[in-house]
Parts: structure tokens; sequence; C-alpha cells
């Protein structure tokens, strides 16, 4: 197996595991990570229109994450209103409900990323995430990354 082939598919299996234990985590909560991803967001952002939500979302690829803004909106845990100032624009933002679980998926995500960091004790995580960002920088899911990055 090439070098190449072994990296992409051990990138694929740790995402992969990494999901499936989010998945278990927010099982309870009724949540997929794509829709805690959003509450997350909007949890550091305060509000934000669903244009900006979408370039700064991981998860889902194109700015209009429509269908899943949808989702937390019935579940209410999302408000969706009618920017004043310009009509063309919704506003998105959390619900008492929303805000509740959203610092329950910080809770969990913080228990998730701390065994990430025990499993990276002693490595030199700076090269890693150098490849990772030479090789996504230019395509959608880096650009909303380091958008993130760029807003703290």
């Amino acid at each position: 197996m090439r070098k190449a082939e072994h990296l992409r598919f051990a990138i694929l299996a740790a995402q992969r595991e990494g999901n499936r234990l989010l998945i278990q985590a927010l099982k309870p909560h009724g949540i997929t990570p794509s829709q805690a991803e959003v509450l997350g967001l909007l949890q550091q952002h305060g509000t934000l229109t669903l244009n900006g939500l979408g370039q700064l979302l991981v998860c889902e690829s194109g700015t209009n994450p429509s269908r899943l803004v949808e989702r937390v909106v019935a579940a209410g845990l999302v408000e969706r209103r009618t920017d004043a100032a310009d009509r063309r624009y919704l506003r998105l933002s959390l619900t008492p409900e929303g805000e509740r679980l959203a610092t329950a998926v910080a809770e969990i995500e913080d228990y998730l990323y701390s065994s990430m960091d025990a499993a990276c004790e002693g490595l030199d995580t700076d090269d890693m995430l150098r490849f990772l960002h030479t090789f996504i920088d230019t395509l959608p899911s880096g650009k909303a990354l380091n958008k993130r990055l760029t807003l703290g």
C-alpha cells in the first residue's frame, strides 16, 4: 500500500471512529453530529445568517444548509427570523432549549477532544496539521475550517 493511500485510509478510519463515538454520545440527546455542529456555531457566534452559518460548516458542503437548519428549527432548538433590515436574509439563533443542548454538546466534545489529546501526547501534531492544511485549504471544507479558525 502506498504511503498516501495508507494515510488516506487512516484519516478516514479515524474520522469514522470519532464520528461513531460522537453519534453514540449524542444519541440520548436526539441530535446528529451535523446538528450538534450547528448548535455549537450558534452558541459560539450568537446570531448568524443562514449563509454565514453555511460558510462555517465543515459537516455540510455548500453555503446553504437549509435542510439541516429546518431540522433544528423543527426540533425547537433554533429560531429563524427574517432580517429586519434585509428580508432576503434569515437570522438564526439558539432557543433556550438549543442553548441548553449546545452546552451539553460542548461537554461531550470536550471529553472526545481530551481523549484525542491523550492519544496525541508526545507526537508532533503541528507537522500533521501542516500536512492536512496543505491538502484541504483550497477545498470547500478546508475553507470553512480556515474561516472558523480566523473568527476564533
